[in-house]
């Protein structure tokens, strides 16, 4: 395999910076796909810790691109075949056979930093290995070895730059409303954080019937687009108590609510503004202890439900998600800014200043 380039994490307090590499081939079930984009996701950043600083670290976990080569023991993905990248799952636990794949089993081993069964490097410079892996894939890079489980394939005419998010993060959040709370007509469903995640769960919910939906952010940028979007209103959680605002503008409190933020105080705002019979969703991985009163919990059947990649099987939802944007009815692409793989670190600068959504490298 030729060398490559790819952007590496030597400092987690640092930069990005955009190397040469080497992949190597693909063996047994894995597959070399060609890099054409990479969306740059939350947990990318949180994750640069790991690893010694001698020995970089390759991310990436929202790959799109082309199959260039197949192992011996790959069926059902041809090389030509265009494909988005998204989390492993084994496949034969309890879980996996009950459909739940985010939750399988051995999630853990294959997506941090999985290696090869014999240890052998993937990924390397010069004569060093590079810590590779991460979801099965380390996309962010020119090529990705990968696997059939978490390599999905796609229609040729799709555009990888809008389908590469749905790796991960527009999976979350469509999935989290479409997959786990399926609003019935007349709900009202608030989203805590309008991010890449929370965007895409204003947008499944705008694909619903008679369901409003109410944005909770702290960025005016993001809370304008949210508008532009659909949402019926937008909060800044900074002008007043949020719980009061909802609860003033639906009389009875919400419906649904999917919180992105990871922040225990919002979960616990998020709580108090559901109506009798609510649900909220949480997907945003955070720390701490909300303050929540059980006797609200009981005496107003509340649900609180954690949800990793949306529940989603992506192999079936992938492609209605993308079935979805190309009927018009989830504009995914309002939400994605490219930027060349060399801008990695101007890509993070305008998303941290909440100029853009959504940022995808491309290769």
């Amino acid at each position: 395999m030729p060398p490559t380039h790819a952007a590496l994490s030597r400092d987690p307090k640092a930069g990005f910076t955009i190397e040469p590499v080497r992949i190597d081939e693909p063996r047994g079930q894995e597959i070399l796909v060609r890099m054409v984009a990479s969306g740059i996701c939350h947990t990318d950043l949180v994750s640069r810790a790991a690893g010694a600083q001698d020995r970089p670290v390759l991310l990436g976990h929202e790959g799109a691109g082309v199959v260039e080569t197949v192992g011996a023991e790959v069926e059902g993905i041809r090389p030509g075949d265009h494909v988005v990248l998204t989390y492993r799952h084994c496949g034969e636990c309890r879980n996996c056979r009950l459909g739940r794949l985010p939750y399988c089993a051995r999630s853990t081993r294959l997506n941090q930093f999985g290696p090869r069964p014999d240890r052998s490097a993937r990924v390397t410079i010069g004569d060093s290995a590079v810590r590779d892996g991460f979801f099965g894939q380390s996309s962010l890079a020119g090529y990705a070895l990968t696997t059939a489980d978490n390599t999905v394939p796609v229609p040729p005419s799709t555009d990888l730059t809008i389908a590469a998010p749905l790796g991960c993060g527009f999976q979350t959040g469509a999935g989290a409303v479409l997959e786990v709370l399926r609003p019935e007509p007349e709900s009202v469903l608030v989203i805590y954080g309008a991010g890449a995640v929370g965007m895409a769960g204003l947008l499944a919910a705008r694909t619903l019937d008679d369901t409003t939906v109410i944005v909770v952010e702290t960025s005016s940028h993001r809370r304008d687009l949210a508008l532009e979007l659909g949402a019926a209103h937008a909060l800044d959680p900074a002008a007043g108590d949020t719980v009061a605002a909802i609860r003033a503008l639906t009389a009875t409190g919400a419906t649904h609510a999917l919180d992105t933020t990871g922040r225990p105080e919002v979960l616990a705002a998020a709580v108090a503004a559901l109506d009798v019979g609510g649900t909220v969703a949480v997907v945003g991985l955070g720390s701490g202890v909300p303050q929540i009163d059980l006797r609200d919990i009981v005496l107003s059947g509340i649900t609180i439900r954690g949800c990793l990649e949306g529940d989603a099987n992506p192999h079936r939802f992938i492609p209605e998600l993308l079935a979805l944007h190309g009927d018009g009815r989830l504009p995914l692409d309002r939400l994605v800014r490219t930027y060349p793989h060399t801008e990695i670190n101007a890509a993070l600068a305008d998303h941290r200043a909440g100029l853009t959504v959504k940022p995808v490298l491309t290769w």
